[in-house]
């Protein structure tokens, strides 16, 4: 889909979205400058992320991370709503922060607009306390990472053996998230104890591979399985947001075919990302929320 602005000359433009009227300022500035990929172009790539994007931005905290001069220039959160903020945009308060809420296109190409280039929601929905999904993010040292995905399969074997479906998702950066679909009623404390099960267990069954050790100073090259992330207030990077990194690449959900065969994640791109979705849809929606009653129980039998 192409983006049509209206050009002033002031170099912005507006464009009309769901009868929202978007100001678009400096459209032809260079977001990504080695693969060509200007503010204009940016936000059409957002337009065709949208459908998937709010999927997991809506009715949640969203933290955005600006670049205001491409993704290799500096960088800011945000996490109060910027201001001015227009009428059609909502929000949310959390602990005295008035927190954007990603509900709409508009609302979505506003944020592009500004530079928003990763947007980050929490893992709980606005006024709620429970956690919508889990995941586990698996961290690694040295960036690039060979092992990332030997490490992805390692953890998504282990959810197997306790009969948790997962799905693997590219964090967009360096690492990759398992991300698990869960029935609704399972608490923070619940699942990082399950969390830390996991990870012990891996870290017994692979030694070489992977820590749990916080301080990046003291893991060498090992792999962290961060189950502590995971957390009510925290956030991770969204399915399908892109991120800030020279290849302009997209946290993407993936099959465990493609984890096997050692994809790249550079492979998932705001170049590529289109026929992805057209081909594949979204492959978090085909594994069904996951009862963790058994192996909660089994956790807590097991605990010290």
């Amino acid at each position: 889909m192409r983006l049509m602005a209206t050009a002033s000359k002031h170099n912005k433009g507006t464009v009309i979205i769901e009868g929202q009227e978007i100001v678009i300022t400096n459209p032809n500035k260079l977001l990504w400058p080695e693969l060509g990929i200007s503010k204009i172009t940016y936000l059409e790539k957002l337009l065709q992320l949208a459908p998937y994007l709010l999927e997991y931005c809506r009715n949640r905290y969203l933290t955005t991370i600006r670049f205001p001069n491409g993704y290799a220039g500096k960088s800011f959160y945000q996490k109060n709503a910027p201001e001015p903020t227009p009428d059609f945009v909502k929000t949310a308060v959390l602990e005295g922060i008035q927190y954007v809420h990603l509900d709409s296109v508009p609302t979505l190409l506003w944020l592009g607009n500004l530079a928003c280039l990763e947007f980050h929601p929490s893992f709980h929905r606005i006024g709620e306390q429970l956690p919508e999904e889990w995941l586990i993010d698996i961290d690694p040292s040295r960036d690039p990472e060979p092992r990332i995905m030997e490490a992805a399969e390692a953890i998504g074997e282990a959810l197997d053996k306790m009969g948790i479906r997962s799905v693997p998702k590219t964090s967009g950066a360096t690492g990759v998230q398992i991300y698990v679909p869960i029935e609704h009623g399972y608490t923070f404390e619940q699942l990082r104890s399950i969390g830390l099960f996991v990870a012990r267990y891996a870290v017994q069954k692979h030694p070489k591979l992977f820590t749990i050790e916080r301080l990046k100073k003291d893991r060498g090259s090992l792999i962290y399985i961060d189950y502590l992330q995971h957390w009510y207030g925290k956030t991770l990077s969204a399915p399908y947001t892109p991120r800030a990194r020279k290849d302009a690449t997209v946290s993407t959900p993936l099959l465990w075919e493609e984890v096997a065969r050692r994809c790249d994640i550079r492979e998932f791109s705001l170049l590529t990302i289109e026929s992805r979705l057209s081909e594949q849809g979204d492959l978090i929606k085909r594994v069904p929320p996951q009862n963790l009653d058994k192996v909660l129980a089994f956790v807590q039998s097991a605990a010290p």
